[in-house]
């Protein structure tokens, strides 16, 4: 029987493969599709995915294939500079196709030792109080003790659990694609500059040698029934939001999405949990998919390892959908409101006015930064140090840095003290003694996704939080 088996293999099952390899976990990941997307769903990451490869000493290898922008002060296209004072040393964009992240994260599950089955497709499961039991496309069957659903929005996993799906579906649909174009480079970059002025939603940017990744409104939605869009759908398309189709041609490839918007009512159901566009799905405005799911990895895969390795506390498991069902809940709220800054009506371009007269103001840009790079997440840890609940930034310390010492995945106290202990979960947690200008705190208890889990001197306080994160 297998540890855990994770359906899709995309970012966010991919990341959690390599989380859950960091602490001995069996894993296996099942991908329906023969060979890895070349689709380019998203193109960066944010501030706190940033942060996350660094912990996990993934940054060095991103760093080199991606090129770094300001965090811009912008919402729903409202552009204002960026904000000062991020509280992070990453504070920028790493500007770069999905499929990088993607290949990057696959050869680092390599490493691990994660099995992947390519063109496997999960069709159903089922559960009982020992494991489940996953149907797959061939009619064989394979049996795990947890299972995880990292299959996108229309999941495979989620129907089979009955989980509701509630939201909005979706009003409107864009194509998109990398396609060649015959058109002159500067006729094109006149064009779309011009159309962006009134329609957000087309766009045509170089990407080299010729080919464009191109984005148009779609005549209509096609719902479950979308499938691949043709070349023609897609210069159609084009004409009718620009006038023209540039030239189209050889198409690298071709996708659709919509503007619907969903949460799952539940993440968890028995021994099978939900991550990623599988528990959420929102317009893509602000980029920020790719990195909640990511996110949703970076938590999810130390607190199942736990069950697995079996020493986790009663509800460490159940604090992941706890604590990242809200997040995905705000950010599918300021995807919706973006969506309705960006309509032309004139109640909607009221606000968009005014919204735009407010980010004028430092405080209000980095109140919208924070949001769309979710460096201001916070965890309801209950009562306690103003960093409860927090992640930490990668503080310089006296020998290195934090984030340095946070590869391996597990949980972390930074004493500056050097007069505490965690004898007894030394297998779990890390004892780090060393001091940071940067760090007011005596010591803080980090748990292995970077949240602040304690912050004090008292070593009697210490060991009264460290059971309720890393066991007895």
């Amino acid at each position: 029987m297998t540890d855990v088996i994770i359906a899709g293999g995309g970012p966010t099952g991919t990341m959690l493969a390599t989380e859950l390899r960091l602490h001995g976990v069996d894993v296996l990941v099942l991908e329906k599709d023969a060979e890895p997307t070349k689709v380019v769903r998203g193109l960066g990451l944010h501030v706190r995915s940033i942060e996350v490869m660094d912990q996990r000493g993934l940054l060095d290898r991103l760093l080199p294939l991606g090129t770094q922008y300001p965090v811009g002060g912008s919402f729903a296209g409202i552009v204002k500079p960026a904000p000062l004072r991020l509280d992070s040393n990453h504070a920028y964009i790493l500007g770069m196709p999905q499929t990088v992240v993607e290949r990057v994260l696959r050869e680092r599950a390599a490493e691990v030792g994660v099995e992947v089955r390519h063109g496997c497709a999960l069709t159903g499961l089922s559960q009982d109080e020992d494991g489940v039991t996953a149907e797959l496309a061939d009619g064989t069957h394979l049996r795990a003790r947890w299972l995880v659903g990292c299959d996108g929005g229309r999941s495979t996993v989620r129907k089979a659990l009955g989980v509701g799906f509630p939201g909005e579906p979706a009003t409107t649909e864009w194509l998109l694609g990398e396609v060649a174009m015959t058109a002159p480079a500067e006729e094109i970059a006149a064009v779309t500059a011009e159309v962006r002025k009134t329609n957000l939603g087309f766009g045509a940017g170089p990407v080299g040698d010729g080919v464009y990744r191109t984005v148009a409104p779609a005549g209509g939605v096609s719902g479950e029934r979308g499938g691949t869009p043709t070349l023609d759908e897609l210069k159609q398309a084009m004409v009718a939001a620009a006038g023209t189709d540039f030239g189209a041609h050889s198409p690298r490839w071709l996708s659709r999405f919509g503007d619907a918007t969903r949460l799952a009512e539940r993440y968890r159901a028995g021994r099978v949990l939900l991550a990623g566009d599988a528990a959420h799905v929102h317009p893509p405005l602000g980029g920020q998919g790719l990195n909640l799911g990511l996110q949703d990895a970076f938590n999810l895969g130390w607190k199942l390892a736990a069950a697995v390795n079996g020493w986790a506390p009663g509800d460490l498991l159940d604090s992941y959908g706890t604590e990242r069902r809200p997040v995905a809940a705000d950010v599918l709220d300021n995807t919706r409101a973006q969506a309705e800054l960006m309509s032309l009506e004139p109640g909607p371009q009221a606000v968009r006015r005014l919204l735009s007269e407010l980010m004028d103001f430092e405080n209000v840009r980095r109140f919208m930064a924070e949001k769309i790079t979710a460096t201001a997440v916070r965890y309801d840890f209950g009562e306690g140090h103003e960093l409860l609940g927090r992640r930490l930034r990668d503080v310089r310390l006296k020998e290195g840095r934090l984030y340095e010492r946070m590869h391996g995945g597990r949980g972390l106290l930074l004493d500056q003290t050097g007069g505490l202990s965690v004898a007894g979960w030394a297998d779990r947690v890390d004892h780090v003694v060393d001091v940071s200008e940067e760090l007011e705190v005596p010591a803080v208890l980090l748990r292995p996704d970077g949240h602040v889990a304690w912050a004090g001197d008292d070593q009697q306080d210490l060991l009264a939080h460290l059971p309720r994160w890393f066991g007895a």
